[in-house]
């Protein structure tokens, strides 16, 4: 009799280093753009390309990594995705200009999309029951921590310029880690892959890399570019992308056929519900980190430290909070949910509150408590979140399924950025720094409205 592979506690936490990686690059080069801005010579538009490149790369493929784990074992689908995510933060970090730059950015994103869907997909297959609500609420954390924390971390090594480095570090730091994930990885992941593999769905891989690529590149080039044809096209071209797509894999499916995205996998109502509040939570989170990066750092003339340390009280919080989460969902169900939307607005409200009483002389000190709320909001909601889309999933199809949520939510946080800091630095050249952070914030109050309002629609208990 064949027994099921078992994710052990070093296991757990070899994963979750991988999970931590992509998440952090996302959101590391935030504080990272003003000193790349000056060493490259780059102009808006490229430092955009920087950010964009990686994050719609990694959005683009990561439902196919999915797959390709399922097919070919999703152990073996994480070491070569850590592999590649290594060797092309090498090259990141001796980029010799912008365009090299760019270019190593979007194989890096490539790269994480080809590891992060086998860190949920391995959770999923090789854990039951409490120890898989653990993890996922261990994932949950790490998944929050590192977004917030990428920040932190970019400011520090921007600012120490070990050995000369100044930016470059933020990329050349993920070598040793990828090396030591790849000695854990080898000796603590066990291999595990789909009973019934599918082939690669190749017309719906396309259409969903046209669907993103017409959505993303607009939203995050367009300002910067000054809205030329092309993003008004590419924007007009998205929705019938996005039909074909969703035409294309029912036919597939009614076909007998297994394609990228089964509509079947999108019948459960866990998922469906648990997708709807993860994008305007990741649309919220993602647009808020840039501005407030922004904000921080022109506005207020912080260094990158200082910048990277005034977001330390939501890292605590958000933490502690995702942290004691299981607890919390076993004892009031999904209603933790509502409550962390309340408390992430509160958050949000007194920042608005020192930005309002106290710009342009608002300090690290006047931000911590909106800080410190909204990050325990948002850490009694996205681990809570993620478990509730895969709570349904089945076994074999944990690639499929994890990809489906990586992708939805890395394609927010990327909406989010482009749309929340497109308004912000829009405003800001006829209303000041200050009203201009005042409305993007209340923009962002509204998407934290609506999480919260949707989540009342969640079961009250969650499996």
């Amino acid at each position: 009799m064949r027994h099921a592979p078992v994710l052990g506690g070093l296991g757990l936490v070899t994963v979750l280093l991988g999970a931590a990686l992509p998440l952090i690059d996302f959101f590391i080069v935030n504080v990272a753009l003003p000193t790349m801005e000056h060493d490259l010579a780059a102009g808006p538009a490229m430092l955009e390309l920087i950010v964009a490149g990686y994050g719609v790369a990694y959005a683009v493929l990561l439902v196919l990594g999915g797959r390709l784990g399922d097919m070919f074992g999703r152990r073996r689908l994480f070491l070569a995705g850590l592999t590649a995510f290594g060797v092309t933060s090498l090259a990141c970090g001796l980029a010799p200009d912008a365009g090299t730059l760019v270019g190593a950015r979007v194989a890096q994103g490539a790269a994480a999309a080809l590891m992060l869907p086998q860190v949920l997909a391995t959770i999923q297959a090789t854990t039951t029951g409490s120890r898989r609500a653990r993890a996922m609420g261990l994932y949950g954390a790490t998944a929050g921590l590192s977004m917030v924390a990428g920040q932190i971390l970019g400011g520090v090594l921007v600012a120490a310029d070990i050995a000369g480095t100044g930016w470059r570090a933020v990329f050349l730091v993920n070598v040793p880690v990828v090396l030591i994930g790849l000695l854990l990885a080898v000796r603590t992941v066990p291999e595990s892959r789909s009973e019934r593999p599918a082939p690669v769905d190749v017309p719906g891989t396309l259409l969903l890399a046209v669907s993103m690529v017409t959505l993303l590149v607009p939203l995050t080039e367009g300002r910067a570019a000054g809205w030329p044809l092309w993003t008004w096209l590419g924007l007009g071209a998205f929705p019938f992308a996005a039909l074909g797509f969703f035409l294309v894999e029912r036919r597939a499916d009614r076909a007998g056929r297994t394609p990228l995205v089964p509509p079947s996998l999108l019948a459960l109502l866990s998922l469906r519900r648990g997708l709807a509040l993860v994008v305007p939570f990741s649309v919220s989170f993602g647009g808020f980190m840039f501005v407030i990066a922004v904000a921080l750092q022109q506005g207020l003339g912080m260094g990158p430290v200082s910048a990277g340390l005034t977001l330390v009280p939501m890292a605590v919080t958000f933490f502690g909070a995702s942290l004691s989460g299981p607890r919390l969902i076993a004892r009031y169900g999904t209603r933790v949910v509502t409550a962390g939307g309340v408390l992430q607005g509160l958050g949000v409200v007194l920042i608005v509150a020192a930005v309002w009483r106290s710009w342009p002389d608002l300090g690290s000190a006047g931000l911590a408590p909106g800080a410190a709320f909204a990050g325990l909001g948002q850490g009694l909601q996205l681990p809570v979140l993620m478990r509730l889309v895969l709570s349904d999933v089945p076994a074999d199809r944990a690639g499929v399924g994890s990809g489906v949520m990586i992708t939805a939510q890395q394609a927010a946080l990327a909406v989010g950025v482009a749309t929340l800091g497109s308004l912000f630095l829009s405003l800001t050249p006829g209303l000041g720094m200050r009203d201009a952070l005042l409305l993007t914030l209340a923009a962002q109050l509204a998407l934290i409205a609506l999480t919260a309002t949707l989540s009342l629609r969640l079961p009250r208990t969650m499996s």
